[in-house]
């Protein structure tokens, strides 16, 4: 279960981060992403997913454990 960063980029899109890959791909979606409810399934622009434990919304950048799907 790798750390993961997940941040906005330049372009206001956002980013995942696997710092043990040496991975950066856009977020393409993210299952819970309200002002309550933040994480779920989160899809990449590689077609990768992981899966991020929901929590309240984050201030970003943020760290956080994430299970590869």
């Amino acid at each position: 279960m790798p750390s993961v960063m997940i941040r906005k980029n330049m372009d206001g899109k956002l980013t995942l981060y696997v710092a043990k890959r040496d991975l950066e791909e856009d977020i393409i979606s993210i299952e819970h992403d309200t002002e309550e409810t933040w994480g779920g399934e989160v899809k990449l622009a590689d077609g990768s997913a992981y899966y991020l434990e929901p929590i309240a919304t984050p201030k970003l950048p943020i760290t956080v454990r994430a299970k590869r799907l």
